[in-house]
């Protein structure tokens, strides 16, 4: 990667081979510059007209790729997967990509060439030309699964606000969208068979203000969901941004919205899950699943819905913090560890899991969970999501499972960015952009063959104390820059990354910010309308462990 220059406009993630002209002319762009769009790039065209168009009023009619000044897309077959050339200097724009996600990545690096009016809706100043500078890069990802997950049971966020994210994660070179759907607080996916998942489990009551320690209470009722059409929707959306939605329905713990839905779910010998509502607190909750051959078939017709709605080939069943007191005290789940021959508790979420990887598998798919499905036995197909930190993925990595490295130490953006007293509802360790730029994926214990497994990495989005798309904003950005430069580019080690250089890129890039209207954390601080005053968090102090 080369080193930046003045001519750099501040690329963010920061592309691969780049060659700046010094005093090339480059391309103006006008009302006459037309786009020609080989088979194959059809889907990048509509996007640069729809995003382009209405940011700069230029119609980008189309038109022959020899012609002066003409934007020209089209494939190469020899670039790497999502890779892209783009090169300006030859009279033309063109963006060659190895398949149509490297077009349209490449589109997104010429946005960020044409300046951050070409991050607004409607154009600042009409008919004016728009210059880029002259250049030539070569560019593809490192990881395959460069990825944000967005809790939306905890809080619900409307659609539009889920649909405004794919934005920002396609700015940023993002492709993986893994929406974590269900949860104690709320169950967020319409689900024909079983409506009262949403009747009921879609709404609580009331809800914790700050961290679960607080005595202070939202009593105003809280919920939401989206409806199948809201989901197809969603992943048709992001599919025209070659970005994934993993849907994540979380077994057999964090089930409380199901089970008050449907108390025969949970374990009735041991508790009344008749009195059990949609939960309005944080934390770990007692209440799990029943092991029962009927739980199962409910979860196998929700599945079967959420296959339907979601082309993913990755599937996540969470599998995490799933207390298995009930299961102890429980004479049901005690003759099913007995008749399954599987030990103890932690030997029944094993078979809970093994179950669901058999049957998606079965279905073409692949499971996915968190690391606490290495408990009892890791399933023959699943991936690990490994968030208690690094250990997890390096056991999944080593006997041939696949990774996503998503540590809780390093890219929990639920985590307060800064010590000080004005953060908003300071949660866990202190993760500043430094911290996580100088995030790395892939452990230095792994040989290359067990790196391989690690597919990417994601930053993970918790929205306990994220009550609105405001605060959302304020903890994601400006770290999902760092992080989106950290899963895309081929940085250097740790250590000896240039962080100076990437604060000076994001001058530009919070301008950029500034015209999506994204509500960033300023690197001053907070502002006035960011902070929570009164309301209590839960900051840890020191440096967070390695493990």
């Amino acid at each position: 990667m080369t080193s930046t220059t003045a001519d750099d406009p501040g690329l963010i993630p920061a592309p691969g081979d780049t060659a700046w002209e010094r005093g090339g002319a480059g391309v103006v762009l006008s009302d006459g510059t037309a786009l020609a769009a080989a088979p194959g790039t059809e889907r990048t065209a509509r996007w640069l007209r729809d995003t382009l168009g209405a940011a700069l009023d230029l119609p980008l009619a189309p038109g022959p790729a020899d012609a002066p000044g003409t934007i020209t897309l089209d494939l190469d077959p020899d670039l790497p997967a999502e890779g892209y050339r783009l090169d300006t200097t030859g009279g033309g724009i063109r963006v060659t990509g190895g398949d149509a996600a490297g077009v349209f990545w490449g589109a997104q690096t010429l946005r960020q060439l044409l300046g951050p009016d070409a991050f607004r809706r409607a154009p600042l100043h009409p008919d004016a030309p728009v210059a880029v500078p002259a250049v030539r890069i070569q560019d593809a990802p490192r990881f395959s699964w460069r990825g944000m997950m967005l809790d939306v049971a905890r809080h619900f966020l409307p659609k539009e606000a889920v649909l405004r994210y794919l934005d920002l994660l396609a700015a940023h070179k993002l492709n993986v969208l893994h929406l974590h759907l269900t949860d104690d607080q709320g169950w967020r996916i319409e689900i024909k068979r079983y409506p009262k998942l949403t009747e009921v489990g879609a709404w609580r009551e009331r809800t914790k203000l700050g961290h679960r320690a607080s005595p202070l209470w939202d009593e105003r009722p809280h919920g939401g969901f989206y409806t199948q059409d809201d989901v197809r929707e969603i992943v048709a959306y992001a599919a025209r941004r070659h970005i994934t939605v993993v849907p994540e329905i979380d077994i057999p713990g964090h089930s409380q919205a199901a089970i008050a839905a449907y108390p025969e779910l949970g374990n009735t010998d041991v508790v009344d899950t008749t009195a059990l509502k949609v939960w309005d607190t944080w934390g770990v909750n007692p209440n799990v699943l029943a092991p029962t051959e009927a739980t199962l078939r409910f979860y196998e017709n929700v599945f079967e819905e959420v296959l339907a709605l979601f082309p993913s080939t990755f599937v996540h069943i969470g599998g995490d913090e799933c207390p298995k007191d009930q299961w102890k005290a429980s004479p049901t789940a005690q003759a099913r560890i007995a008749e399954l021959g599987v030990g103890d508790e932690d030997g029944l979420q094993s078979w809970f899991i093994r179950h669901f990887d058999r049957w998606l598998t079965a279905r073409g798919r692949r499971l996915v969970g968190w690391d606490e499905i290495l408990e009892g036995g890791l399933a023959e197909g699943a991936t690990v999501s490994s968030w208690r930190g690094y250990a997890g993925g390096i056991a999944a990595a080593k006997t041939g499972h696949d990774v996503i490295m998503c540590p809780e130490q390093q890219v929990y953006l639920d985590h307060r960015q800064d010590g000080g007293p004005d953060e908003p509802v300071p949660i866990g360790y202190v993760r500043t952009l430094e911290d996580v730029y100088r995030f790395e994926p892939v452990p230095p214990e792994l040989t290359d063959d067990q790196a391989a497994h690690v597919l990417g990495t994601q930053a993970n989005v918790w929205t306990e104390v994220m009550e609105s798309v405001s605060r959302v904003d304020y903890q994601v950005f400006p770290r999902l820059a760092a992080f989106a430069e950290v899963a895309w580019s081929a940085l250097p080690a740790p250590d000896a990354r240039d962080f100076t250089g990437f604060e000076r890129r994001m001058t530009a890039h919070y301008a950029r910010l500034a015209a999506l209207g994204v509500d960033h954390r300023p690197p001053g601080g907070p502002r006035p309308w960011h902070k929570r005053p009164g309301l209590l968090g839960r900051p840890i102090e020191g440096a967070p462990p390695n493990v």
